[in-house]
């Protein structure tokens, strides 16, 4: 019963800072899901074949990992240069590159 006691101030002082992380995390399930839905479906290609093209191009930077907007049917694979974050997106359903940094 004590443990209780102790543990609710806590909960209360960092669930705020909780609650955003939970979502975030939530939000990446959900764009996971709908990724995998998609390609399953044979509408969009798998991320490791869009990873596979893009990643030969971008040696030069770190990769960070790719978002897919369901919407628009669109890998946005994220790196690192020299400090500043890079975007490149690719059309989930060709393969094409859309955007990239020159």
């Amino acid at each position: 019963m004590l443990k209780k006691f102790i543990f609710l101030p806590f909960l209360a002082i960092y669930l705020p800072f909780l609650a955003p992380q939970i979502a975030a995390a939530s939000d990446r399930r959900s764009e996971q899901n709908e990724a995998r839905s998609q390609m399953m479906a044979g509408k969009v290609k798998s991320i490791r074949s869009i990873e596979s093209r893009v990643l030969p191009r971008m040696a030069d930077s770190e990769y960070i990992g790719p978002e897919f907007d369901p919407g628009a049917q669109v890998y946005r694979l994220k790196f690192i240069r020299d400090g500043r974050v890079i975007f490149v997106d690719v059309d989930g359903r060709t393969g094409a590159i859309l955007r990239q940094p020159r």
